[in-house]
């Protein structure tokens, strides 16, 4: 059971990778999606926010829900907190990524390369180019956000594509699918754009008692 808990958080990450109360609008929100994305990138440098986030398998069935809190601080630093229903973590900070599964008290360590790149981990970051790495496509509205479709240009992603759901401007919802057949929504709220985070907050020192596995 721990072995495919631990599976699930390796799917979680490249939303997560990536991937976010009061929120700055964007000075155009009335524009074109793809827009939309691109403002909300250049104008956000830091962000926090609560996400909830579904997995489901193939029939769409939810596998699990879990919940957390997410911060961002361009570029280059990221940090997902799930606090149930287990406590993992996965923060990325001085071009590398650290997996921390307490219960588990295992530590995966990945180097913030090109291949993590190709995924949608890194897009809130400022890591990557949207332009370079995903062909954008405006899907319409649903659910009273409207979407951005991403495609990977790289054919070894571990996904066939990720929706960007937009609120006003603002990042409100994500739908990534995968290799593996299975479909990540997550919802993000109590967004707050560009607020003071201290730097310490992406620092990370395995436990003692982890185990560490480093590529």
């Amino acid at each position: 059971m721990k072995m495919n808990k631990f599976k699930t958080i390796r799917y979680v990450f490249p939303l997560l990778a990536l991937f976010i109360g009061s929120a700055i609008q964007p000075a155009f929100a009335d524009s074109q999606p793809v827009d939309q994305l691109k403002e909300f990138l250049r104008a956000t440098k830091a962000l926090t926010a609560d996400f909830k986030q579904v997995l489901l398998d193939e029939a769409e069935r939810p596998i699990q829900t879990s919940y957390g809190e997410f911060y961002l601080q361009r570029p280059g630093k990221f940090r997902w907190d799930y606090k149930k229903p287990f406590q993992q973590q996965i923060l990325a900070n001085s071009g590398k990524v650290w997996f921390y599964d307490a219960d588990l008290e295992q530590v995966t360590i990945k180097k913030l390369d090109d291949s993590i790149g190709s995924t949608p981990a890194l897009l809130l970051s400022g890591q990557i180019s949207l332009e370079e790495n995903f062909t954008m496509l405006k899907q319409g509205t649903d659910e009273g956000l409207v979407w951005v479709k991403l495609l990977p240009k790289n054919q070894d992603s571990s996904f066939k594509y990720v929706l960007i759901g937009l609120l006003n401007g603002v990042l409100a919802g994500m739908e990534l699918n995968d290799n593996f057949g299975q479909l990540t929504h997550i919802y993000f709220s109590n967004i707050k754009l560009n607020p003071p985070i201290k730097g310490d907050l992406f620092d990370f020192t395995p436990p003692k008692n982890a185990d560490i596995v480093s590529d």
